[in-house]
C-alpha cells in the first residue's frame, strides 16, 4: 500500500502537485475517517430523505386538508430556504433549547443534526417528485383497482406508489445526487467528514489545490455510483408499455 502511495506522490510531484501528506499516517488516517463519515452521512440521509419524502407525498395526496396543508407549508418553507441556514438554525437554536431542557442527556450529536436536516430538506423535493408520479397514474387504473374494493390506503400503497415510483425515479435520482454533494455542509458544524478533514490538513500546509482535487474526485465518484444505481433501477423497474 505504502509503495503505491509513494509512486503516486512521486508521479504527482512530477506534474506540480504536492500529495506528500498522504505519506503521513495521521493525516492519511484523518482523510480515511472523514471519507467513512461522509459515506455514513450519505447512507443515513438517503434512507431518511426517502422516508420523509414518502410520508410527505402520502400527506399531500391523502385528500385530507388537515394533512395536506401542513405538508404543503413544510415543503414550501423547506424548499425555499438554504440548507446551511436550516442546519445552523437546527444546531445552534433547536439543539441549544434541547440541551437546556434535558442537559447532558441530549442524544442528538452534530452528526445526527446533519442527517435530520438534510433528510427533511431533500425529503421535500422527493415528495414533489412522488406527488407528480402519483397524480400521473391513469384514472382507468385507479377505477380498475376500486372495482376490486380497494380502499384509499390500499390504492395508495398497492397501486399508486409502485407506479409513481417508476415515473418519479429519474427525479429522485437527481435529488439523491444533489443530496450526496449536500453532505459537505456537515463541516460547517465541525462534523468530521472528508471536507472538514481536508480543511484541517490544509490549515497546516500549503496544499489546498491538491485537497480540493481529491474532494472533487471523491464526491464525483459517489455521485457517479448513485447515478449508476439509479439507471440500473430504472431499467429493472421498467414496465413494458407503461408511461409510453
Amino acid at each position: 500500500m505504502n509503495h503505491w502511495l509513494e509512486l503516486f506522490v512521486h508521479w504527482a510531484a512530477g506534474v506540480g502537485l504536492n500529495y506528500g501528506f498522504l505519506l503521513d499516517a495521521y493525516q492519511r488516517g484523518s482523510l480515511g475517517q472523514g471519507a467513512l463519515t461522509t459515506l455514513l452521512l450519505c447512507l443515513f440521509t438517503i434512507v431518511g430523505s426517502l422516508l420523509a419524502g414518502l410520508a410527505l407525498a402520502a400527506m399531500l395526496t391523502s385528500g385530507q386538508r388537515w394533512l395536506a396543508r401542513p405538508a404543503r407549508l413544510f415543503i414550501e418553507v423547506t424548499r425555499n430556504t438554504p440548507t446551511l441556514v436550516q442546519l445552523y438554525c437546527a444546531f445552534l437554536v433547536l439543539n441549544m433549547l434541547l440541551t437546556q431542557a434535558v442537559g447532558a442527556a441530549n442524544p442528538l450529536t452534530p452528526f445526527a443534526w446533519v442527517v435530520i436536516v438534510i433528510s427533511l430538506h431533500k425529503g421535500a423535493f422527493h415528495a414533489e417528485a412522488l406527488r407528480a408520479g402519483i397524480e400521473a397514474v391513469p384514472a382507468v387504473t385507479l377505477e380498475a383497482a376500486s372495482s376490486l374494493a380497494f380502499n384509499r390506503r390500499q390504492l395508495l400503497w398497492n397501486v399508486q406508489l409502485p407506479l409513481a415510483l417508476r415515473v418519479a425515479l429519474p427525479s429522485l435520482v437527481n435529488n439523491l445526487i444533489d443530496l450526496v454533494k449536500m453532505t459537505a455542509v456537515a463541516s460547517a458544524i465541525a462534523v468530521g467528514d472528508i471536507t472538514y478533514a481536508a480543511i484541517m490538513i490544509w490549515t497546516q500546509s500549503d496544499n489546498v489545490l491538491e485537497l480540493m482535487l481529491l474532494i472533487l474526485g471523491f464526491f464525483g465518484l459517489l455521485s457517479f455510483i448513485v447515478n449508476a444505481v439509479g439507471r440500473w433501477l430504472e431499467a429493472r423497474l421498467r414496465m413494458p408499455g407503461y408511461g409510453h
